[in-house]
């Protein structure tokens, strides 16, 4: 197994396989590395060098209890790019893994970076504010602390069914990938998890995404429940300059995992332009 150890000690888990230009995977809450597994399989064989990290106090990672917020997230990435020396990557995130892609280029800039995709991403705030009057009030994720701290293992069971839009008329559920998210969310840490909450929901990343000085894709289900659009991904994409936006009319959250076959073709076209 692959660790890079970061300044305050803690192990970074990650996945490197092949070789080409490096495509750099960062994950949502509370998951791993292996939520990436349709696109790295994919862009593997496309000729080009997979790479993916379990964050700090997630999956493989230490289950650390300090540094579980959005600087310490981007530092770690950092250090990993560092470590492999990996230039001229393609950083995609989703979820918080697009906080973490968007704070990693706004706190250490762009010159080891030619393209980034944000997916689902939080940014650019998702609590509702007086400046951000079109974000989710605090009580949705107190409700979200509560389930983790109440009853972690049915919470993370019950929250795959909007993740995935499983709960939508019609939907055609997957029970494999609803236990594979289980699986990822119960091999972290609790704290480390808990204290994320705050981390992708109160994090400002506005300033960040003006920072942003590459080719930028920005990939939304218009679906999405659980990172709604109207607040993410229609005003990141106006904040960083020359952004395109893809939105998928009826994809939800996840979907990485629903709809592999139409994300990782956009995804190809986007890094071959």
């Amino acid at each position: 197994m692959n660790f890079v150890k970061t300044k305050d000690g803690s192990q970074i888990f990650y996945k490197d396989w092949g070789k080409g230009q490096p495509i750099v995977f960062s994950h949502g809450w509370p998951l791993t590395a292996d939520d990436w597994d349709a696109q790295m399989l994919f862009f593997l064989h496309q000729g080009y060098r997979v790479i993916a990290h379990d964050r700090r106090g997630h999956g493989r990672s230490t289950q650390t209890w300090t540094g579980n917020e959005m600087d310490t997230y981007a530092d770690d990435l950092a250090t990993l790019t560092e470590a492999l020396d990996l230039r001229d990557a393609i950083h995609v995130g989703h979820s918080t893994g697009g906080g973490e892609v968007a704070r990693y280029l706004g706190r250490h800039g762009t010159k080891r970076v030619a393209k980034a995709v944000l997916i689902g991403a939080v940014p650019p705030l998702m609590l509702k504010t007086a400046g951000n009057p079109g974000g989710l009030p605090i009580e949705v994720f107190d409700g979200i602390r509560a389930g983790v701290v109440n009853n972690r293992a049915e919470f993370y069971r019950e929250i795959t069914l909007p993740f995935y839009g499983y709960n939508r008329t019609g939907a055609k559920v997957s029970e494999g990938i609803r236990q594979n998210w289980w699986r990822q969310g119960m091999m972290g840490g609790i704290k480390a998890q808990y204290d994320c909450i705050k981390a992708f929901s109160e994090t400002d990343f506005t300033a960040d995404l003006r920072k942003i000085d590459v080719p930028t894709l920005v990939m939304h289900g218009d679906d999405d429940q659980i990172v709604p659009i109207g607040a993410s991904a229609h005003m990141s994409a106006k904040l960083v300059k020359g952004a395109e936006l893809k939105v998928y009319p009826g994809l939800p959250h996840g979907m990485c995992s629903t709809h592999p076959e139409v994300i990782n073709a956009d995804l190809l076209a986007f890094i071959k332009r």
